[in-house]
């Protein structure tokens, strides 16, 4: 097997699970802790994310790592690849890049931040409202598009897989 094909498999991989999590996060976590308080959703998503925030090596190694892994499979197979495996490769950086990685770095990381500097137990049930509209609502719809279009990437990757 070659670097290429090994790259490719890793940043496949890698992209799945990511859009795995998102999706997760998009049908599960969230809507599991929406019937929650105020306070107790705020508190919920905090415990949550402070895991993620926490640099939890597993999360951190298969985040970054799919960037990586994507970048480096496109680079490599840019030369060895015809028309078409060049579009989906190229089409797949893209749409991961600019669909699921920065609206992370732009609109959720800075929401999750937003939440991470609460005291909950400080606020009154008018300000974890607050906090929670100004939240809650912006980054479901920002995880829905990631979940969209990293499922996207997952389905491009495999098709280039299959190519092969």
């Amino acid at each position: 097997m070659e670097t290429f094909q090994i790259a490719l498999f890793i940043a496949t991989l890698l992209c799945t699970l990511v859009a795995g999590f998102v999706f997760a996060f998009a049908v599960v976590v969230m809507p599991g802790i929406r019937s929650l308080g105020d306070g107790e959703f705020l508190r919920a998503f905090q415990v949550m994310d402070r895991v993620i925030q926490r640099s939890q090596p597993v999360f951190i190694l298969v985040w970054i790592g799919s960037v990586v892994a994507l970048l480096a499979s496109a680079a490599l197979g840019f030369g060895q690849l015809d028309g078409v495996g060049r579009s989906l490769v190229i089409a797949a950086v893209l749409v991961y890049l600019l669909g699921v990685q920065l609206p992370t770095a732009i609109i959720n990381i800075p929401l999750n931040n937003m939440i991470q500097t609460l005291t909950i137990s400080d606020m009154d049930e008018r300000a974890q409202n607050a906090a929670r509209r100004e939240f809650e609502s912006r980054w479901n719809r920002s995880n829905v598009t990631r979940t969209v279009l990293a499922s996207l990437v997952s389905i491009l990757l495999l098709i280039l897989l299959l190519r092969l």
